[in-house]
């Protein structure tokens, strides 16, 4: 019987050194709380490093909230590899897991170089379109201002509300609101986000 498929984002903060531990950890924590549970799921280490295990078709909606998350501090930036496989060995922490879900993304990160996100699947040619696509999209997104990132961000935390309710959320208006999404490529990155979760359901 075949294991499950399951998704391992592997990823580190660019550029940590230039700000203080405390202005990042936080809200980026908080944001791997709504993703799992700590250390069965995800797990910080060496400072800044990370490791998150999620479901496959999710996993790069979960990309987008952590790089939207990071992005709303102009000083740093994120560095993400997805690697979707199986999950061989689990323990009560992450990052002592091992399977090839675990495999792929070690070496889709290790390969990432000036890529900041990239995905590593059991298919090469697959691979070849979704990191192409991965690699067009961070062209705008690692692009996003502070403001813009967390319009994104609260879009995407609050997928059912339209854009008069975010208003009122949000106490922005509604026109820089819509500018934001613009701005970030919302609508474009949601469409990337559609075709990427029907490819990754057919594997």
């Amino acid at each position: 019987m075949m294991n499950k498929l399951t998704a391992v984002i592997t990823g580190d903060i660019i550029d940590s050194r230039k700000v203080t531990t405390k202005e990042w950890i936080e809200p980026f924590k908080k944001i791997l709380n709504r993703l799992g549970s700590k250390n069965k799921s995800w797990e910080i280490y060496r400072g800044d490093s990370f490791q998150l295990e999620t479901g496959p078709e999710i996993a790069f909606e979960s990309l987008l909230l952590l790089k939207s998350t990071i992005k709303q501090n102009k000083l740093i930036d994120v560095r993400i590899a997805i690697g979707i496989g199986e999950k061989d060995f689990k323990t009560t922490k992450i990052t002592e897991s091992n399977g090839s879900a675990f495999i792929r993304a070690g070496f889709c990160f290790d390969n990432l170089k000036k890529q900041t996100m990239g995905i590593r699947t059991e298919q090469s040619e697959l691979d070849v379109t979704l990191n192409l696509m991965f690699e067009l999209a961070a062209l705008t997104m690692n692009k996003w201002t502070e403001n813009t990132a967390y319009i994104i961000q609260q879009s995407l935390l609050n997928p059912n509300i339209g854009q008069k309710e975010l208003e009122q959320k949000l106490n922005l208006l509604q026109s820089s609101i819509s500018r934001g999404l613009k701005r970030g490529g919302y609508d474009e990155i949601q469409k990337l986000n559609t075709y990427y979760k029907k490819t990754i359901n057919n594997l």
